[in-house]
């Protein structure tokens, strides 16, 4: 399953790219969110190889997965591998200064079954993509009003 959702930024690609990758700040607001998460990597910043353990529930079980920065290229893009029991995934993330002060976010998401029950997993995220990518765009228009207050306010 793939999709990909972006959003245009009132803030330079250089403002974005910082703010897209303060790890900790995503690491805090995961763990907010009930998933546990540790960077295994000493790296703070933004350098392929650097490693994190999510643990949290889905559907009434736990669940394991590693994800790994594969790729950087400050400020343009950053890919991500996450590897779990029977399933998969990169993201990757994109940045294109459309002016000055205006830069474009998109966010793609390839989720791979490894095993059949990821495969019915996957079947049944298919069957509600269009809602599940509207949640993930309105996550995403919220990260991107926060990331113009914050590159306003110089937070």
């Amino acid at each position: 399953m793939q999709f990909t959702v972006q959003e245009d930024i009132q803030a330079p690609i250089n403002a974005v790219f910082e703010m897209v990758a303060d790890f900790e700040r995503f690491e805090r607001m995961a763990m907010r969110r009930g998933i546990e998460v540790r960077r295994l990597s000493g790296h703070m910043g933004v350098v392929p190889g650097t490693k994190w353990q999510a643990e949290f529930t889905l559907r009434g079980k736990p669940r394991h997965v590693e994800i790994t920065m594969t790729h950087s290229d400050p400020p343009a893009q950053m890919r991500f591998e996450a590897v779990g029991k029977g399933i998969g995934g990169v993201t990757e993330v994109d940045l294109l200064a459309l002016s000055q002060r205006r830069t474009r976010l998109s966010v793609g998401v390839a989720l791979m079954a490894k095993s059949l029950p990821a495969r019915l997993f996957l079947q049944s995220l298919r069957l509600g993509k269009s809602r599940f990518r509207r949640r993930f765009q309105s996550r995403l228009n919220e990260f991107a009003r926060e990331m113009e207050e914050r590159h306003l306010h110089g937070s």
